[in-house]
């Protein structure tokens, strides 16, 4: 049996019946399944076309501008882009779109069209590295997005830090960065992964979906949150019953099971846009923040009806805080009224990693949020296609 204590977003306890509806139809669904990932270190471009869009997976080296220069194509090839989701990590960028056509509204089908689409999008992601070979294919299935950008960015190799960017980072990342270890449980045949950080939502969905795609099978798992940090224990075992005896392996779920909860940290200033949507409005929109000498470090791209309600997490090209200066001759330019700035406690950040273990340790049993559960092998996430029977 899996027990679950979950809060709304806000800590509250959970009133919404529709939300719980969701809940207990998404748990119940059992015939999702698990979507292969693709490896491959060079830029890498997919589309596929379903429903009411044409989704489009890019990933790659990110630098200053890059969004600008791929919203600019994907206009200039008349589409229209109704959603989009990026993530960026340890100089890397993974991101979703989702286009229609600009002259019917519907999916692209094309097969020329998509196929110059892909060209000229590789294209974008090779930059002036010419020796850097791009990658173009279709998407073998579609999932969860958040998902989805896990498995491109892991494929990506995204935990691979440079050792110049390890080194300039140094001292930040021992503030920051999660505890996590792991140790085999030989009595018990299972590989006992441990972690403590500061607590965040969808922290659970990011570690269990790597996990997963790493193809481990989670077998029984425990977690605990009080206040700002949580705690989660999985003991997780190969496809083939076998426990993670190479210190290389176990070495690579720590810096993934690190990457992955680190990706959804948002960096920088947080720039709201809601406006009328129309064709054109996102490449419009990030290449003033290019000229402008910001670079897109998070976007979270949505069409609610006819308006437009986009979410940009901005820096300088050097990674630095935007002045205000440039705020507000960036709302100027965009419009005041439609272009806002959110402040907000960025998460994941702020105590170092022996102040969160510590808290942690003081918390012991005594949390207020908690969950426990068996088998995920059986149906924990079958909605998301996280997990098969290995029975």
């Amino acid at each position: 049996m899996d027990v679950f204590h979950v809060t709304d977003k806000l800590g509250h306890k959970l009133r919404d019946q529709g939300i719980i509806d969701y809940i207990q139809q998404s748990l119940g669904d059992a015939q999702a399944t698990t979507s292969q990932v693709k490896t491959s270190l060079a830029p890498t471009v997919g589309t596929q076309s379903s429903g009411g869009h044409t989704a489009i997976e890019l990933s790659g080296r990110d630098r200053p501008g890059l969004l600008s220069e791929i919203s600019g194509v994907l206009t200039g090839m008349t589409c229209n882009v109704v959603a989009a989701e990026v993530w960026t990590h340890n100089k890397r960028v993974a991101c979703v779109v989702y286009v229609t056509d600009e002259a019917t509204g519907c999916p692209i089908k094309d097969p020329e069209k998509l196929a110059r689409m892909k060209e000229r999008l590789s294209q974008v992601l090779r930059g002036d590295d010419e020796n850097r070979l791009a990658t173009t294919d279709f998407s073998s299935g579609l999932t969860h997005t958040e998902r989805r950008l896990h498995q491109m960015m892991l494929a990506d190799r995204d935990y691979d830090v440079p050792s110049s960017t390890s080194s300039i980072n140094a001292v930040l990342d021992a503030r920051i960065r999660p505890v996590i270890s792991l140790r085999n449980c030989l009595e018990k045949g299972y590989s006992v992964v441990s972690v403590q950080c500061k607590d965040r939502p969808k922290l659970l969905f990011d570690t269990v979906c790597t996990l997963t795609d790493m193809e481990y099978v989670v077998f029984h798992a425990s977690a605990r949150a009080d206040g700002p940090y949580a705690y989660q224990e999985y003991y997780i075992r190969h496809m083939d019953g076998c426990t993670l005896d190479l210190d290389a392996e176990q070495e690579r779920v720590v810096k993934c099971l690190e990457a992955a909860i680190e990706r959804r940290v948002s960096e920088g200033l947080r720039l709201e846009l809601c406006t009328r949507d129309r064709v054109g409005l996102l490449s419009d929109v990030t290449r003033v923040f290019r000229e402008k000498g910001l670079s897109v470090t998070r976007a979270d791209v949505s069409t609610r009806g006819d308006r437009a309600v986009n979410v940009f997490y901005v820096t300088d090209t050097s990674g630095k805080a935007v002045s205000m200066k440039v705020v507000e001759a960036l709302r100027l330019e965009i419009g005041q009224a439609i272009l806002e700035v959110k402040e907000e406690v960025k998460e994941g950040r702020g105590e170092g990693a022996a102040e969160v273990a510590a808290e942690v340790a003081a918390a012991g049993g005594m949390s207020r949020s908690r969950f426990s559960f068996g088998n995920l092998s059986e149906r924990f996430f079958h909605g998301l296609g996280l997990v098969k029977s290995y029975s």
